[in-house]
């Protein structure tokens, strides 16, 4: 069908190749992908900062705003209420405006209850943009070339954060800049890029229509019990890890910042080699790998306070944790290989709710836990990275629907 044929601002996904390269679907993904951590990894740099400095917190003061930071993360299945009346691709964007404006003003709120507020509201941006946006990418990315474009979007995330962390660490102490003013440049760019996205873009139809409703398919229990490990998993490191740097090592925002920018420039090389790997191994070895090295990191972050190693040895790991983090990109193909078409917008809300279980108890619970013995916290890590290395043992090496798992497969044929 050609452009010319269709309803003014409607685009199906077979016929956006007529249209100019910067406004084709993958551009927007890209554009989606580059735009979320300005904000985003901005706020996330300087939270561990602002939070001591101007808000008095301790590690139980901090676990209760990453509880109420997750809270929108458990309730992601409200997406596929949203998209009853709102199409996927406007939400996308306009959960987007609302993360850069809620961390825009972020540092006008210095205590504890202003902080649970704002973070409430960017937090609901963040997850149901985080839920829409793995649905379009599921929807728009051809099969047998996405684990290498999500490897690239992946890569476009970390060089836009690079360029936010570049900018911070040339501009904290020689201008000395404010919390106010880095906030609110970060999240006003972020509302701009999704703001004028928002008009420049048509909508973008997809060849299958999403289910409008809850899905849970028995079929899909792995792919489930994988989101939930890895949201228990995950919270412990992005909670704790960097606090760690601040609490434990004396790291100001230059320092942090620093950390943050050589962990981007080895994600943006690695990003796409991963993409390619996912593609050759296929996503059981991938996710294994990712597992075992994930339990190796979590028990050296647990031997810095049981043994007393050092800094060095703190930052490599915080490099190579993101590393391994990446190729997370593995259980959204996987789950791309098994699913119904329809299926992928109500399960990946229904993914981000499961993946955010443990996320809501898990940051205040372990706050507490962090006074007495901050090795314990990074102890259970390691060995819910050590369940998910079991779990991911079940995955066929080319799963598809009706092979969704190694159980899954049918008994040989007995000889006659």
């Amino acid at each position: 069908m050609r452009l010319s044929r269709l309803s003014p601002g409607f685009v199906p996904l077979a016929g956006s190749g007529e249209l100019p390269a910067w406004r084709r679907p993958v551009a927007l993904l890209f554009l989606m992908a580059a735009a979320m951590p300005i904000a985003f990894a901005t706020w996330s740099a300087l939270l561990n900062n602002f939070v001591v400095e101007m808000a008095g917190f301790d590690g139980s003061d901090i676990g209760w705003l990453h509880t109420v930071r997750e809270i929108p993360g458990f309730f992601a299945i409200g997406v596929i209420a949203l998209i009853m009346f709102i199409r996927e691709q406007v939400l996308a964007l306009v959960s987007l405006m609302l993360l850069g404006a809620a961390t825009a003003i972020t540092a006008w709120f210095p205590s504890l209850g202003g902080l649970l507020v704002v973070t409430m509201l960017s937090s609901i941006g963040f997850h149901y943009y985080e839920t829409v946006n793995q649905s379009l990418q599921l929807q728009w990315l051809p099969r047998d070339r996405a684990p290498q474009m999500l490897g690239w979007l992946v890569a476009a995330g970390s060089g836009a954060t690079l360029v936010a962390y570049g900018a911070l660490v040339l501009t904290w102490r020689a201008f000395d800049l404010s919390y106010t003013a880095v906030y609110l440049a970060a999240g006003g760019t972020t509302l701009a890029l999704a703001t004028l996205a928002l008009f420049l873009y048509p909508q973008f139809e997809a060849p299958d229509p999403q289910v409008k409703r809850m899905v849970l398919r028995r079929r899909y229990w792995l792919y489930y019990a994988l989101q939930f490990m890895s949201g228990a998993r995950r919270q412990i490191f992005v909670v704790f890890a960097g606090f760690m740097m601040v609490e434990r090592f004396g790291f100001e925002v230059h320092h942090v910042a620093g950390l943050f920018l050589v962990t981007l420039v080895v994600n943006i090389a690695a990003a796409p080699l991963i993409g390619q790997a996912v593609a050759r191994w296929g996503e059981r070895r991938a996710l294994m790998v990712e597992y075992a090295g994930l339990a190796c990191v979590f028990l050296a972050y647990g031997g810095i306070y049981w043994f007393g190693w050092g800094v060095a040895l703190a930052a490599v790991l915080y490099v190579i944790d993101h590393v391994l983090f990446a190729m997370a990109l593995a259980l959204k193909t996987y789950f791309q290989k098994i699913g119904d078409p329809g299926d992928i917008a109500p399960t990946a809300a229904v993914a981000f709710t499961i993946n955010h279980i443990a996320a809501v108890f898990l940051p205040a619970a372990l706050g507490y836990l962090w006074l007495i013995s901050p090795g314990t916290v990074f102890g259970l890590a390691a060995g819910m990275a050590g369940i998910s290395f079991l779990l991911a043992t079940l995955i066929p090496r080319h799963p598809e629907p009706g092979n969704e798992t190694v159980l899954a497969r049918p008994l040989p044929t007995p000889a006659e």
